[in-house]
């Protein structure tokens, strides 16, 4: 059962890096534009962070094996038309269809873990064998991607998740167990739809802003539906008695740090494999498995230094890690805004180094940064928050992050590419700015305070929207 849902996260994981480093065949096989390329990445990835909280909730609802297997099947269908897709148009909107399948796997995969393994030793040890699956998908994606590339072609990296697909629901058929929740929260399709709107409409402003200007007029109509869209989430989750998104949660400080943090670090490694991957190919001329070679670096160290990180958390608190890890992609920013068409292989390869082990060390401790001092009911909806943010740091890191560069009057694939990618390196220095400060401010003895009033909230028997005691039956 464990390798089944640990299988789940590795494909949707691998599509993320995997994908990366086919962009320059795609854009050579499809004639893709430059945009179409960001959309390639973040249909996916902002289909998924729209509906992760709603496939949790499903689940708990009509049956998690259910929905598990409905989201392998779907996760697989879409492959398969994303390997036969004619043109760029079609390949975004499999890709979605992909995401669709791909946000029923995750946290319904951590559900059924935290529903069969009882005894809480053995859940911890089950829940770090399935969290040691981001890390490998990493650094299988880059090295599995160039190879697949580079001998059958780029729809080769959607045609490998069919057989795997398959097999899952044939293995979740036998071997996992079907389990609801006693009481499942109840879906909120207003919050949903506002959530899917508000997303969508940011992500198409900045990524054609990029590409025709942020003053074209469609442009600035997105960014008000953009804007308009979030600020009716939050007046209705506020009235909500069971909303999709708990909002009081951020009156936590360690919990609006760690969403801060998840936004900014996956926003950082979102625009670097999306920049990296074209700067590897298409201006330093490397095929794609060589360009997946120079990524080792950077997926070794987060594989190794994930789980010492998660140690580090454990004995010392969260804080050295955020804080090392902070400087470490403060390090790679600046390294990485100095690069050229002919840079040094070494200095690259260090530049990579250090975002590996930036990245390695901030993951861990994210969700539990997020969960710390919320009440055992709530630990659950507070760690598919600080999922939905990462997903949502990375759609805005490829749209943000391209847009920057396609800013620039050399921002064209090819020659120039590389001075016109050094704002958006810049770009990732602050972010880590970002992740220093929401460290050091989430995790002293102010925020842990916030903590423990946000779960007073929470506390049991109590359900007010305001925070005045109302007892329920």
């Amino acid at each position: 059962m464990l390798v089944i849902c640990s299988m789940s996260l590795l494909i949707v994981g691998l599509d993320v890096t995997i994908v990366n480093v086919a962009l320059p065949a795609i854009h050579r096989s499809l004639h893709s534009s430059y945009s179409a390329l960001q959309w390639t990445i973040d249909a996916y990835t902002l289909v998924l962070a729209s509906l992760l909280m709603l496939s949790g909730s499903t689940a708990d609802r009509i049956g998690r094996r259910r929905l598990f297997q409905v989201g392998l099947a779907t996760f697989s269908a879409g492959s398969l038309l994303c390997a036969l897709a004619p043109n760029a148009g079609f390949l975004i909107a499999f890709r979605a269809m992909q995401a669709i399948g791909g946000s029923m796997l995750n946290p319904v995969a951590m559900s059924i873990i935290r529903n069969v393994f009882e005894d809480p030793r053995e859940r911890a040890q089950a829940i770090g064998v399935w969290g040691a699956m981001i890390g490998l998908s990493m650094a299988l994606g880059p090295i599995t991607g160039g190879a697949l590339v580079d001998s059958v072609g780029w729809r080769a990296v959607f045609l490998v998740n069919v057989p795997i697909g398959l097999l899952a629901i044939v293995l979740t058929a036998l071997y996992v167990p079907e389990s609801r929740a006693p009481r499942a929260r109840r879906i909120d399709p207003l919050g949903q739809a506002l959530i899917v709107v508000a997303l969508a409409a940011l992500t198409y402003a900045i990524i054609e802003g990029g590409d025709h200007g942020f003053g074209a007029g469609d442009v600035i109509a997105f960014f008000a539906l953009a804007g308009c869209a979030f600020a009716a989430l939050v007046i209705h989750e506020l009235r909500t008695f069971e909303p999709l998104i708990e909002l009081r949660f951020f009156r936590s400080a360690p919990f609006s740090g760690a969403s801060a943090i998840a936004v900014a670090a996956f926003a950082a490694m979102g625009g670097f494999l999306f920049l990296n991957t074209l700067y590897l190919q298409d201006v330093r001329g490397l095929s794609a498995l060589d360009a997946g070679l120079y990524t080792l670096p950077m997926a070794g160290m987060t594989v190794i230094l994930a789980p010492i990180s998660g140690r580090i958390v454990g004995a010392r608190g969260a804080r050295p890690s955020m804080v090392l890890a902070a400087l470490a992609l403060i390090a790679s920013g600046v390294m990485l805004a100095q690069i050229g068409d002919h840079t040094a292989t070494a200095y690259l390869l260090g530049a990579y180094f250090a975002f590996g082990v930036g990245f390695g060390l901030v993951n861990p401790p994210i969700t539990n940064t997020a969960v710390s001092g919320m009440p055992p009911a709530q630990a659950g909806v507070a760690a598919a928050v600080a999922s939905t943010s990462r997903q949502v740091g990375q759609t805005l890191g490829v749209a943000v992050l391209g847009a920057i560069a396609a800013g620039s009057t050399s921002a064209h694939i090819g020659p120039g590419f590389a001075a016109a990618t050094h704002p958006a390196w810049w770009v990732i220095a602050a972010l880590g700015v970002v992740i220093l400060a929401a460290a050091l401010a989430s995790t002293g003895r102010w925020a842990q305070r916030t903590a423990r009033a946000t779960a007073e909230l929470f506390r049991e028997g109590v359900c007010s929207r305001t925070g005045a005691a109302e007892v329920t039956a």
